[in-house]
């Protein structure tokens, strides 16, 4: 089925579109920004090592050392994804002499995190792309 783009649905070719359900969805749309932003979110949630890091500070705070080998990453790799996580302000740091720690800074991410792990624990994931069946 294909539609234009402009705020008029048409239809084009075979296929029938229904114009109330069309504007409905759209009406329930976020702003292309804001889904920018989500979309921003879930990437960074999306990579597994910076997803093992969070999941690991779920527990509470830990250096830098801590999370680098709680995630078998070095400690730049670790200290790389960090930076990217805190200028997101997904965690936030804390100085103590010559460590510095993290934590969780967004309750919002930690219940995305809750709510990830509760769905891949009772809906088992199928990955068609990795020859995994459908």
């Amino acid at each position: 089925m294909n539609v234009s783009s402009d705020d008029q649905v048409r239809v084009i070719g075979p296929d029938a579109v229904d114009p109330d359900a069309v504007g409905h969805a759209r009406a329930h749309l976020p702003a292309p920004a804001a889904v920018a932003d989500v979309a921003d979110v879930l990437s960074l949630l999306g990579e597994p090592h910076r997803l093992t890091l969070l999941l690991a500070l779920r527990g509470g705070e830990l250096c830098v050392h801590d999370l680098a080998l709680t995630a078998g990453q070095s400690e730049s790799a670790t200290s790389h994804a960090l930076k990217l996580l805190r200028a997101h302000r997904i965690v936030t740091p804390r100085r103590e002499g010559r460590r510095m720690y993290y934590r969780l800074e967004d309750p919002h991410v930690v219940e995305l995190l809750d709510l990830a792990l509760t769905h891949t624990a009772h809906s088992p994931l199928r990955h068609p792309e990795r020859g995994e069946g459908a």
